[in-house]
């Protein structure tokens, strides 16, 4: 049971783990704090949270969980705000998506890596964003990846695995670096690649038409181009060596495609079409 947990930055995420927490009975009160009161009034309005804090030191204030889910951005001065305040027996974790950024970013932040401090990345969400948006089943099923640290304390451990597992997440764990390989190339490269889709077909002259007989693979190809832009920016900016890593090799893919088009290689373009199907068939079942 948690008694008190304090989510900064109380959006989808944020508040989708505060409400299924609440829907599983297993967290006495939750207080957010963020820059913006209207936003936290309105958390409280939709029963995501129980009150709220402006002030980071108040609202970690007997908190025996700390969630960070603020723009990877942020991540370092929320830190900053709370080093002399936080309980020394209180999990503190994330929701980041690239998390060598945030491990550094806590490092800088409290002036060494707390050893309450775990790592994690719920592999979850929508494009719709802020706190309107959150539901309690978001995590139901989903994965929840754990980046302990050789200074993480097992008890933190525990207690932030516990937690995901009560949301209905299926908990693992890897390393900080083999987790943002792993991102760059299933989350970060496809959003960077439907944000440029988007941006380019916007771009052309006659992009009204364009957009008027887009069809639903177009939609469904480009659904995440609604996400964010500036939390799409920071992870981006926060993983830019995985993410270019990976999109180099997608690069020479690309041309090789490119490559069969402009020679009329119906035989290269079937094969890899037929190997893309049979790869994606096999990951959706």
């Amino acid at each position: 049971m948690i008694r008190r947990l304090t989510i900064f930055g109380v959006g989808l995420i944020g508040g989708s783990l505060a409400l299924a927490l609440r829907q599983a009975g297993t967290c006495r009160e939750v207080v957010g704090c963020s820059r913006s009161e209207d936003h936290l009034r309105h958390a409280v309005e939709l029963g995501v949270i129980d009150r709220y804090s402006l002030d980071p030191a108040e609202a970690v204030a007997g908190a025996d969980m700390v969630v960070l889910a603020v723009p990877l951005g942020a991540m370092c001065g929320v830190c900053a705000s709370i080093r002399d305040h936080l309980d020394p027996e209180a999990a503190i974790t994330d929701v980041g998506s690239a998390k060598g950024s945030v491990v550094d970013a806590v490092r800088e932040g409290f002036g060494e890596l707390p050893h309450g401090f775990v790592p994690g990345h719920p592999i979850a969400g929508t494009e719709r964003s802020g706190v309107a948006a959150a539901f309690p089943t978001l995590f139901q099923g989903r994965r929840v990846i754990l980046t302990p640290l050789e200074t993480t304390d097992i008890s933190a451990l525990a207690k932030v695995r516990t937690m995901w597992e009560e949301t209905g997440a299926v908990v693992e764990s890897m390393s900080v670096a083999h987790h943002d390989e792993v991102l760059a190339a299933t989350s970060h490269l496809p959003h960077l690649l439907a944000f440029g889709l988007v941006d380019s077909l916007a771009r052309m002259g006659e992009r009204d038409e364009i957009f008027r007989y887009a069809a639903g693979g177009f939609r469904d190809f480009t659904r995440i181009a609604s996400s964010d832009p500036v939390m799409w920016r920071d992870i981006c900016l926060s993983n830019r060596e995985a993410i270019l890593s990976v999109m180099a090799h997608y690069q020479e893919d690309l041309s090789m495609i490119t490559e069969a088009v402009s020679r009329g290689d119906g035989d290269r373009l079937l094969e890899i079409f037929q190997r893309a199907k049979a790869a994606r068939d096999r990951f959706s079942e």
